[in-house]
């Protein structure tokens, strides 16, 4: 028997109420719009749920991916097996004393800096124009305009399927740049509690508009992206070496450099995962044949 139906059905007696859709498209769950079927979709409410079909997909030696918004995923049109968990429901959001904020893994970022600044909290301005939520934030240590997840997030509650449901605080997160300790291993986050300063509502609001007016004039919001296709190198920007390549605005079938900041890929419609990844690929290639840098994709590519 495969394993794909017997984890349904375990999971079924597990958790009767939790919905699940069987051959669910990845491209209706990402931003790229780009992603075929998967063999089966989970949508926990709760963390525990979360944490308990994770584990199961694990004892059923299953490939498990989790899915918050899909804003930095290029998912395969051709998968192999797999049950992907999508934790959109997971969105408690709460103060936690004087200057905290508990937020489940699927909060999206927009409402948690909304909730911020409607509690007169500062330090996640930042965040507000990044598409994401919580827990894929802070498991890639999302950031930008100089701040990133590790200035705010103090501690998280975790989920291993060898340890079980435990907190970490701190360091432990492991944060390096756009990376955490959940970067690849087996841990996934179920919520984390944010620590911010006192500010004036007024104030922090200001600074989420300008931020959010400085995405809009130069990113390419209005069509189907990852965000940064590429992380930052060192001693530069991505984008300003493809633009030097002469990449602004080159195409691979569907696939296409924006022509608008050279640091993004945009779907022009039609683009598949193979037209995507060849960009990239092209992309690295005349990147490092003009200027020596090896250039490290941002996105996640699931195939």
């Amino acid at each position: 028997m495969d394993k794909i139906p017997m984890l349904t059905e375990a999971v079924k007696r597990a958790i009767p109420t939790l919905e699940y859709r069987l051959d669910e498209p990845m491209r209706e769950h990402t931003s790229f719009r780009i992603g075929g079927a998967g063999s089966v979709m989970y949508f926990p409410r709760t963390p525990a749920e979360l944490a308990e079909v994770y584990g199961m997909a694990r004892e059923f030696e299953t490939r498990a991916i989790i899915i918050g918004n899909g804003t930095n995923m290029l998912i395969s049109d051709d998968l192999p097996e797999m049950a992907a968990i999508k934790t959109t429901a997971l969105c408690s959001l709460e103060r936690a004393g004087e200057c905290g904020v508990i937020a489940d893994a699927g909060v999206p970022l927009a409402r948690l800096s909304e909730f911020a600044s409607k509690n007169g909290l500062a330090g996640l301005e930042f965040a507000y124009g990044i598409p994401g939520s919580a827990g894929g934030a802070v498991t890639m240590n999302a950031g930008a305009y100089g701040s990133e997840m590790k200035d705010v997030v103090r501690s998280s509650v975790v989920y291993s399927p060898e340890l079980g449901i435990f907190t970490i605080a701190g360091e432990q997160h492991g944060f390096s740049y756009r990376s955490s300790r959940f970067s690849g291993a087996g841990e996934i986050v179920l919520s984390s509690t944010l620590i911010m300063e006192k500010g004036g509502e007024e104030s922090i609001r200001a600074k989420m508009e300008e931020l959010s007016a400085r995405r809009r004039g130069s990113q390419p919001l209005d069509m189907p992206s990852a965000g940064s296709a590429f992380k930052r190198p060192e001693g530069g920007y991505a984008a300003e070496l493809i633009e030097k390549s002469g990449l602004k605005g080159y195409s691979v079938g569907g696939a296409q450099v924006s022509e608008k900041h050279a640091g993004f890929i945009v779907n022009r419609g039609e683009a598949t995962f193979s037209d995507v990844v060849r960009l990239i690929g092209h992309i690295q290639e005349t990147v490092f044949e003009k200027f020596g840098v090896e250039l490290e994709p941002e996105v996640k590519i699931v195939r």
